[in-house]
């Protein structure tokens, strides 16, 4: 995620934050989102999508995931944005803590353009593939 705001040195993004939010706020989330593009198969038809889209507090993309170097890697991140009721909730009830983490993101670019990969990856936290129920993201998946 580190690279998508340029290490953090993107016009408007020189901050990056790491927010920590509860489970059952993260599965809320997921249980009331939609895809924030139209997939044929995935939705009855395009006007049904918009509607969905219309009425939905969180909206799902799968973005390709890459390796330190940029590389693709064989599987996609689910990104989630959040309005309305998924905004007020994630403000005022899912999240836990809040944590600037741009040196960390500064320190790693840093490794990476130097060729150090391997202490760069060991910098950030570790990463886990989300285990959930499989009916909460069945609609979301495509």
């Amino acid at each position: 995620m580190m690279y998508r705001c340029g290490w953090g040195s993107k016009e408007g993004q020189e901050t990056v934050l790491a927010v920590e939010i509860t489970r059952e706020g993260f599965e809320w989330a997921l249980r009331h989102a939609c895809h924030s593009h139209y997939a044929r198969g995935l939705h009855e038809n395009q006007a049904a999508w918009k509607q969905e889209l219309k009425r939905a507090p969180a909206r799902v993309q799968w973005d390709p995931e890459r390796d330190l170097r940029l590389r693709p890697l064989p599987y996609r991140t689910l990104q989630l944005g959040l309005s309305g009721e998924a905004a007020r909730r994630h403000a005022d009830e899912w999240t836990v803590a809040i944590r600037n983490v741009t040196p960390l993101v500064h320190e790693v670019h840093a490794l990476v353009r130097g060729g150090d990969l391997d202490s760069a990856a060991r910098l950030p936290p570790q990463e886990s593939f989300y285990t959930g129920q499989d009916e909460l993201i069945a609609h979301l998946q495509g």
